[in-house]
């Protein structure tokens, strides 16, 4: 991104308001939402800071904004912050007003109004009594906003928005908190109140990003999501399509079709997992997107009324999949089919999920089925035996994938073919399947191990165990927290072998509790009387237990699991 289009720093409250910029929220933004949760906190924040002992200054975290002048702001992210202190100011004129109505020292704090409302709220015309405003709200809750909370005249509550009740609520919160603050200490009100305001404007401050257009907007997001700081890409984009729309003068039914589909697919999803979900459901229909270039790719895409419907009717064709990849047990798919999902939700593997998106759209019942279980298979010999990079394999996915939405493949077999390219050859994955280690305290990978062992004592004894059961556990012979000099394992062996695939096993959960870090002498009698084939197979196997003996089980383990999980096409 370059530097003419970028800017950071750290302002606070009054640098921002303060100084005769304006503020806009994008008329298609989402309306105020905080609740008095969020009211609370902030205001808890606020007390606090101007405790004696007080923090000099608060932290209200990234404002994101979009400007080609630096005098007007479009705010792309931190709106319901800007609007909650726009409020906290309003209810702090409430309480000067009432003192000027009562006649406390009502000239000065006349004055002190006027100041304040100039500085943070804008110019109040004295006839009209019409806004011109520092903050401008979305189209839902801008003309209650300037109407009835600027002027601070009556406020009406019937026949409004929820949004907009929101915003009443939340104005009368804090002007019942500020005549409460106000009451705590004795004094001149007047100037503790306007005092109030200098602290919170010079004490408030933001980490405040400025950029030239949506895409450099779009680009800020995905730098802050890739350091765990969600913010609205998602608002980002729905305010594009809808500008798109309005750009075209669309009628108001239009619009609000528009927001209502929007807004069905965002709840469904969670708004969180809207942009991965985004990004599947493009390259399950076109060329390979990487999430940084997703927003700009789109955008060229996606320029009039038409693309902007055809965009909602394809994400709406590929929500109910998605959904069910991504929490398969809630899904209505056959049985098989969640349980291949619930695998690779196992394995965290979703480098797939573009190819089976198209793959559901494009290939029958049983076809699909097919394709489930082959990336399952894949994933297991590529991502988690192999862990190989997942650059090239998530291109392969998505150029078959792109085959597939244009119907070069229809069916199974020659879409198999077309990803041989990431299906790890039998020897390669039974080599790598023989030295592998897989640490089970990590949550995900014990997991895994459990699949890895049920799969091994079906395929010895045609039993079907579930891995999620809580009716047995992994037992690790040399034990994970195995005494110095068990079983004449030096500590550094100890540490190597532990989590090799052939030092685990399966057991009846009480029977795991009592075997301990017991000797494997002392162990292999339960071991030999266990349920599962096996373990029994390892006691016949091993009369001691031995690195070596490790090695030759995992051996043993590699060649039943190349027949397992093979593609026959590709083998």
């Amino acid at each position: 991104m370059a530097a003419t289009n970028f800017k950071t720093e750290n302002n606070t409250f009054r640098k921002l308001i303060g100084n005769g910029l304006t503020y806009r929220i994008p008329r298609f933004q989402r309306d105020y939402s905080w609740t008095s949760d969020e009211w609370e906190d902030l205001w808890v924040d606020i007390l606090a800071m101007l405790q004696a002992d007080g923090d000099a200054s608060h932290y209200m975290g990234y404002l994101v904004l979009q400007s080609a002048d630096d005098k007007s702001f479009d705010v792309i992210d931190g709106q319901q912050r800007l609007t909650t202190i726009s409020l906290i100011v309003l209810a702090v004129l409430k309480n000067i007003q009432r003192l000027i109505d009562s006649g406390n020292e009502a000239e000065a704090n006349a004055q002190r109004l006027n100041q304040i409302r100039q500085t943070y709220v804008g110019y109040l015309d004295p006839v009209t009594l019409i806004a011109r405003p520092k903050l401008t709200l979305n189209r839902n809750n801008n003309n209650y906003f300037q109407t009835y909370l600027v002027p601070l005249g009556h406020l009406p509550q019937r026949g409004f928005r929820a949004s907009e009740h929101l915003l009443r609520k939340a104005f009368e919160w804090f002007d019942k908190q500020i005549a409460v603050y106000l009451k705590a200490s004795t004094g001149d009100e007047g100037k503790r109140l306007a005092q109030l305001i200098e602290d919170i404007s010079d004490r408030l401050f933001f980490t405040v990003i400025t950029v030239t257009d949506e895409l450099n907007a779009y680009k800020v997001f995905e730098t802050l999501n890739a350091r765990g700081v969600r913010l609205s890409a998602t608002d980002l984009l729905k305010n594009y399509l809808f500008s798109v729309l309005d750009r075209g003068g669309e009628s108001d039914h239009e619009l609000h079709s528009l927001e209502e589909r929007w807004e069905n697919i965002v709840g469904r999803l969670q708004s969180e997992n809207f942009p991965d979900f985004l990004r599947v459901h493009w390259n399950s229909r076109h060329n390979f997107a990487r999430q940084a270039d997703l927003f700009k790719t789109i955008r060229a895409k996606v320029a009039n009324r038409e693309s902007v419907f055809q965009l909602l009717r394809n994400m709406e064709a590929d929500l109910d999949t998605y959904l069910a990849l991504s929490s398969p047990e809630a899904s209505e798919w056959p049985q098989d089919d969640k349980q291949l999902a619930g695998v690779l939700k196992t394995f965290r593997v979703r480098q797939p999920f573009s190819l089976l998106l198209a793959g559901r759209r494009a290939l029958d019942a049983a076809d699909f089925t097919g394709l489930l279980r082959a990336t399952m298979v894949i994933s297991l010999r590529y991502n988690v035996i192999g862990a190989y990079s997942t650059a090239e394999q998530e291109r392969t996915y998505n150029a078959v994938a792109e085959r597939l939405a244009k119907g070069e493949l229809n069916q199974l077999g020659p879409v198999l073919q077309a990803m041989r390219g990431i299906y790890v050859e039998d020897r390669n994955f039974r080599t790598a399947f023989a030295e592998k280690s897989i640490r089970t305290t990590d949550s995900r990978n014990n997991r895994v191990v459990r699949f890895i062992l049920c799969a091994l004592e079906k395929h010895l004894s045609g039993q079907d165990h579930s891995f999620t059961s809580d009716a047995f556990n992994i037992e690790h012979v040399l034990p994970q927290n195995a005494p110095d000099g068990w079983g004449s394992f030096s500590n550094e062996e100890a540490n190597n072998l532990v989590y090799r695939l052939g030092n685990m096993t399966l057991m009846q959960s009480g029977a795991n509790r009592d075997a301990g870090t017991s000797e494997y002498v002392a162990k292999h009698t339960s071991y030999e009387q266990s349920g599962f084939e096996i373990t029994k197979k390892m006691a016949k196997d091993n009369t001691e237990w031995t690195p070596e003996r490790i090695a030759a089980r995992q051996v043993w383990m590699a060649d039943q699991a190349t027949s397992i999980w093979r593609i026959a096409q590709l083998s």
